[in-house]
């Protein structure tokens, strides 16, 4: 069974070597932490860290628009690592060393990525419960997620998540076009994407400038669905989107959501604000720890 659902080599309890992940010319991939997991018919490429969801909470790291496992750096195992949790951080079809891209992303990719291919992974690693952490498009695939499955949602971080278009959205996509065909960005994006970077980076901006995205958004109704707390952070400087996201979101999911809004910050609070983030993290995930021990054993879930 284990064969179907992973290639390569296992895991390795190593912290995050960019290198290795993103297939630098002078690793050995004989030595990579990496697998490859089948999610929604495609292989995605993942890396865990931790003594596994038996020994402690799992967080999930889902990606930017643009990221990738290496993007993170080392962020992922040093977060789970202060917070006593297992890691799990994985790419997107399209990006890093994943499946390309074919043709163009629809409207519905991030509705798709929580309702199939999150799933898929997690049960291929026997994960139950999760706390996520996602990034931009990965914080909306994190609170779809946890709308969808609540039973397996202990917790949803989000930094600069979208739950509607903005032109200030539309501003930073064409802005990020501009620079991919004038500066070195696409350079530096295939250091992570390798082959996939052309139609990684295009399956991000078509869809988002495309008509059929315009009107996308996750309703109040959607976000009233999530029943566990919601950690929502993101930058006052965000170049993505405004202040206003953060309101929507604390109003669809009501009293369990906490929000954030870090001043001299833009979109990606993990490396510009790292240490309030990290701060802001650790409480949060030590706040539900704590909620799930002191619950009656009457109540209590399974063992994280």
């Amino acid at each position: 069974m284990l064969r179907r659902l992973f290639s390569r080599k296992s895991m390795s309890g190593s912290v995050l070597r960019p290198g290795l992940v993103t297939g630098h010319k002078e690793a050995d991939p004989d030595d990579s932490p990496v697998l490859e997991v089948r999610a929604d018919g495609h292989l995605v490429r993942a890396v865990s860290y931790g003594l596994g969801p038996r020994f402690g909470p799992s967080l999930v790291f889902l990606h930017e628009g643009l990221g990738g496992i290496a993007q993170w750096k080392h962020f992922p195992d040093t977060l789970a690592r202060a917070a006593g949790c297992n890691a799990l951080v994985y790419e997107r079809w399209g990006h890093g060393g994943s499946d390309r891209l074919l043709g163009k992303r629809k409207a519905d990719f991030m509705a798709r990525e929580a309702e199939f291919a999150l799933p898929q992974i997690l049960d291929s690693f026997g994960v139950d419960k999760v706390i996520l952490f996602g990034h931009s498009d990965g914080g909306s695939i994190a609170l779809l997620f946890a709308a969808l499955f609540p039973e397996r949602t202990l917790g949803v971080i989000t930094e600069a998540a979208h739950v509607f278009v903005e032109e200030a959205s539309l501003e930073g996509v064409r802005a990020a076009e501009e620079r991919f065909e004038t500066s070195d960005m696409a350079k530096r994006l295939r250091l992570y994407h390798g082959d996939n970077t052309e139609s990684m980076f295009h399956g991000w901006a078509d869809v988002w400038l495309s008509p059929a995205f315009r009107d996308w958004a996750i309703p109040p109704e959607t976000l009233g669905a999530i029943q566990a707390p919601v950690l929502a952070m993101q930058g006052a400087d965000d170049e993505y989107g405004t202040p206003e996201q953060l309101e929507r979101i604390k109003a669809g999911v009501g009293e369990a959501a906490k929000t954030v809004l870090i001043p001299e910050c833009a979109h990606t609070p993990h490396v510009e604000a790292r240490e309030t983030v990290m701060d802001e993290a650790i409480n949060f995930i030590q706040d539900i720890k704590k909620a799930a021990e002191e619950k009656p054993e009457s109540e209590a879930p399974e063992p994280l």
